[in-house]
């Protein structure tokens, strides 16, 4: 009886962990959260001046954090709680805190804004996700930095 009433107390002490992104619970986002995070200029978290980082939060927790250079990587997870504060899990068990305020958003090293839409690649990862809902990552979408009149002919063939 003793270990069950000290276990509790540990988990409501604020020293529980997400061990695998199944555990954690995903949270609707308030309102300051929801919507369209993306990175404006440079940023010394980002491999490139060119580079971009995006967040979309949606109102159910589910969220894709979606950065692009040469390439787009996409990695879809969901808001939880972790001691009181909001975290975003990604499913490769990442967890980064998001931290809101005066309309920016802190996030893995990066401050980001909120814009009315999502990068075009960003838009193309979201209906990858709703495509393979079970991926860890999603790599397979060309930036647009990088097409060419030779990749457009190749895509629409």
């Amino acid at each position: 009886m003793k270990k069950w009433m000290l276990i509790a107390a540990l988990a409501l002490s604020g020293c529980a962990q997400i061990n695998d992104y199944s555990s954690a619970v995903q949270t609707p986002a308030p309102a300051n959260l929801q919507g369209n995070w993306q990175s404006s200029g440079p940023q010394s978290n980002l491999i490139s001046d060119q580079a971009i980082a995006s967040l979309i939060v949606n109102a159910d927790g589910s969220t894709l954090d979606c950065r692009q250079w040469q390439r787009v990587i996409a990695k879809p997870g969901k808001l939880t709680l972790l001691s009181q504060d909001y975290v975003n899990v990604t499913r490769q068990n990442r967890v980064m805190p998001l931290e809101a305020e005066n309309g920016e958003l802190k996030y893995d090293g990066l401050t980001l804004r909120k814009v009315a839409r999502p990068t075009l690649e960003c838009q193309q990862a979201l209906e990858e996700v709703a495509k393979q809902p079970k991926a860890t990552v999603i790599q397979n979408i060309e930036p647009q930095l990088l097409r060419t009149a030779i990749t457009e002919n190749n895509a629409r063939s």
